[in-house]
């Protein structure tokens, strides 16, 4: 038997984030410290630095103009990390400490937008969008250098490997490459070979050869001391990057001579070897299906033996340089998330579906990212069989894919089915047993999917790929798109949301109409069965979720608190309370009971389209249109534990202090009275100080003895009991001993005293005129007192 879920019994009053996956990577330069440990790559205004092996963001270095990052390097020796941003700053980071160490001016009249440092890390070049190559001397600080004739953006710079060269190589939007030489401040020669921009310079390590690659389809082998070209290898693809091999066999790549061999990454998403003597391709890697596989960056790290290239869709994949075998995966940027999933039977992964035909898997633990090829356009909804290793996905490839999970986390697509007409927008599996799956699609129908009952174990998926499924029911539901199914808690039922505003239900396997549940005024995003009760919750576009009784198909409750539409619900607390997200960022927990929001969630910034509770109920995770994927704890025993613990040492303190004013302790007393933080309370014990018969030395001293916050905290009450004319009294006399026995300068460093003296000021005044009031009033009335008294009566003669 399972354990009992956390909190069971209880109503939820609250989650707390307690993970958050966010973008770290949006385009751009990605590199490689010399050891492999590091990754430094640009996202927005920030360069983030991840530690390879797990994958988590050690740290994100912005500038202070916040603006956006244009170009970034660092330095041979692993030092230095120097970034430049739109806002024409160059900053030099001591990046392990996350420290500043010079900020300068770029002086370029146009962005950054490529630097590179020279091999003893000392020189740095920068190349601007305004045509103009600068040399700045990072040791000493100042600028060396400014060369001026290329035409357009300078998109790349690189030094000559031999430091006494002092040559510096550049090419611009003219598609030539300059060579400058440092020494005699002029340009050496212009390289006119390609065609169309040139997108890498690299070296080999002899120092004498430079391979160039463009977007021409064509990679130059060029002699660095005759600055000729020796060899023009047609590579028969746009190459983003081309990287030089070192000059020994490896077998594994296809290099078994000893010349010179280089490796392309380009527009067909694939890794290629070349030898370049021959013009050959000795080696090239397996082509992964579906869009988006286009390479846009390679990089090598030769000393720990790793080389990085960088998808379109902004995933970086490491791999061991010698075998190309894949060592790592990290996703950079999800974009929008549209669905989400717990995976494994203790939820210790997650699968994520983003505006991509890729998926993603992480190990919550690890961070480690897996990504899953197969479907050929965006995946649009998830869902996880009841053990948890089985998954299915849909998407616009009009497709549904299984995927099984093993016990080492990896993941293979398993079986596949087609036959929807339109794009595949919801599916639900089976709730018992891993027998069915139920679809839903634009095409207004619903298919309901059979599964073998022995599908392939990871690792053993048949020659002929996965197993293909036939749909075993079609039925056409709705008049409009089917935006959600969900299959009941015992497989005997269905429920279908559709864009035509009604949902409805149905009998399974056979898909027979039992009937229509209509009451939303917009379309329906979601539909969800209560694991308990004979209840339907359904989410709509109009801003609300209702709840149906399935024996009726009659509205038991609306609920309303969301700006904007209502994109997913779920029960939660054993179908006592409901959480719910839309379009307006906010997840929002609810009781059925009274139908109040007890608490409203807000981290993400746009729609959140994704929403999954865990088995044990104590976590939940949202995904949203802002690339965010959120983890969410169950905080409210830890919630409650706090306050039990709080109101408890609240008691204990006041049973202390009835004690310390018993004794007449009163600097204690007074102490204890604002750690309590309870403005009332204090007054109190001032009163009790005011009725010694020695009153106003004992506040003198008392307050005197206080610390410095504790005076600030009693300045502060001041202020709430001077505006009442019965505690006036106290307050005043607080005042009275801080004005006499503190110094002008001591008071006006006090935190916040602006603003106390100003509430002060007008009530201190009113209660000073009432006085004078009250004064004038008592002198007219003794004034009068003595003009009243008769005058005395005439003593009466003594009787003779």
């Amino acid at each position: 038997m399972a354990e009992p879920a956390a909190g069971v019994g209880r109503f939820k009053s609250n989650y707390a984030v307690e993970r958050k996956i966010e973008p770290f990577y949006k385009g751009g330069k990605v590199q490689l410290d010399e050891t492999g440990q590091h990754l430094f790559c640009v996202c927005g205004t920030r360069v983030n630095i991840l530690d390879v092996a797990s994958g988590a963001v050690l740290r994100s270095l912005e500038q202070e103009d916040q603006e956006d990052i244009t170009a970034f390097d660092l330095s041979p020796d692993n030092e230095v990390l120097v970034t430049a941003s739109r806002a024409l700053l160059l900053v030099q980071w001591a990046w392990q400490e996350g420290s500043i160490t010079r900020l300068w001016k770029a002086i370029h009249t146009a962005p950054v937008a490529t630097m590179a440092f020279d091999p003893t890390s000392t020189l740095l070049a920068t190349g601007g969008c305004d045509g103009a190559v600068r040399v700045w001397d990072i040791v000493r600080h100042y600028g060396t250098h400014h060369f001026r004739g290329s035409q357009g953006v300078v998109h790349l710079v690189a030094f000559h490997p031999e430091p006494a060269r002092l040559l510096l190589f550049s090419s611009a939007a003219d598609t030539a490459i300059r060579v400058w030489s440092l020494q005699d401040r002029s340009c050496l020669a212009v390289l006119t070979a390609h065609y169309s921009a040139v997108t890498s310079l690299t070296f080999s390590a002899d120092c004498h050869t430079m391979l160039s690659s463009g977007r021409d389809k064509i990679c130059i082998v060029w002699d660095l001391q005759s600055l000729q070209a020796m060899r023009t290898v047609p590579v028969f693809e746009s190459v983003e990057a081309a990287v030089l091999l070192p000059e020994e066999p490896v077998p594994e790549l296809g290099v078994k001579s000893p010349g010179l061999h280089f490796l392309t990454a380009g527009d067909q998403g694939m890794l290629r070897v070349w030898e370049a003597a021959s013009g050959q391709c000795v080696h090239t890697q397996q082509r992964l299906p579906g869009p988006g596989r286009e390479l846009t960056h390679c990089t090598l790290a030769q000393a720990a033996g790793l080389l990085l290239s960088v998808t379109a869709d902004h995933n970086l994949l490491l791999y061991e340089a010698r075998s190309l075998q894949l060592q790592k995966q990290f996703a950079g940027y999800s974009e929008e998330v549209l669905d989400v999933r717990f995976l494994g039977p203790e939820d210790s992964h997650i699968v994520v579906a983003s505006n991509s035909p890729c998926l993603k898997v992480f190990e919550l633990q690890t961070s480690a990212c897996q990504i899953l090829h197969g479907h050929t356009d965006i995946v649009l909804a998830l869902d996880v069989f009841r053990k948890g290793w089985l998954f299915a996905s849909c998407g616009k490839d009009q497709t549904i894919r299984i995927w099984r999970m093993n016990k080492a986390g990896e993941v293979t697509c398993v079986a596949q089915g087609s036959g929807h007409t339109h794009s595949v927008g919801t599916i639900c599996c089976s709730r018992l047993k891993e027998t069915f799956l139920v679809t839903g699609s634009q095409d207004c129908t619903v298919k309901l999917w059979s599964l073998p009952e022995a599908l392939p174990s990871p690792g053993s998926v048949p020659v002929g790929g996965p197993v293909l499924l036939q749909a075993q029911a079609t039925q056409r539901c709705h008049d409009k798109d089917i935006n959600s199914v969900a299959v009941a808690p015992n497989d005997k039922l269905l429920a279908t949301g559709s864009q035509d505003r009604t949902a409805k239900l149905w009998a399974l396997p056979q898909c027979q109409l039992l009937g229509v549940f209509s009451g939303h005024r917009r379309g329906l995003w979601c539909v969800q069965f209560s694991p308990m009760d004979q209840v339907l919750a359904t989410a709509s576009a109009d801003g609300t979720v209702k709840l149906w009784a399935l024996q009726d198909f009659s509205c038991l409750k609306t609920f309303e608190g969301h700006d904007a539409s209502v994109l997913k619900v779920a029960f939660v607390s054993r179908g006592t309370q409901l959480l719910s997200s839309g379009s307006d960022g906010l997840v929002k927990l609810w009781t059925i009971k009274n139908n109040e929001c007890v608490r409203t969630l807000d981290a993400h910034e746009d729609k959140v389209w994704g929403l999954h509770c865990s088995r044990l109920d104590d976590h939940a995770l949202t995904g949203a249109s802002d690339s965010c994927i959120i983890l969410w704890k169950d905080v409210t025993e830890v919630e409650q534990a706090e306050e039990q613990a709080k109101r408890e040492e609240q008691v204990v303190k006041q049973q202390e202090l009835d004690n310390l004013l018993h004794e007449k302790r009163y600097l204690r007393a007074l102490g204890l009275a604002i750690s309590l933080d309870r403005p009332h309370t204090v007054l109190t014990v001032i009163q009790a100080i005011r009725k010694d018969p020695e009153s106003c030395e004992k506040l003198e001293a008392t307050v005197l003895r206080l610390r410095r916050d504790q005076k600030e905290a009693l300045l502060h009450f001041c202020v709430t009991w001077n505006t009442n004319s019965r505690h006036c009294h106290e307050a005043q006399a607080v005042l009275g001993v801080l004005l006499r026995h503190e110094a002008p300068e001591e008071l006006l460093a006090y935190e916040g005293v602006q603003a106390s003296l100003e509430a002060l000021l007008p009530y201190t005044e009113r209660h000073f005129q009432r006085l004078s009031r009250t004064l004038q009033a008592a002198t007219f009335l003794d004034f009068l007192w003595h003009n009243m008294k008769l005058p005395p009566l005439p003593v009466a003669p003594s009787a003779l």
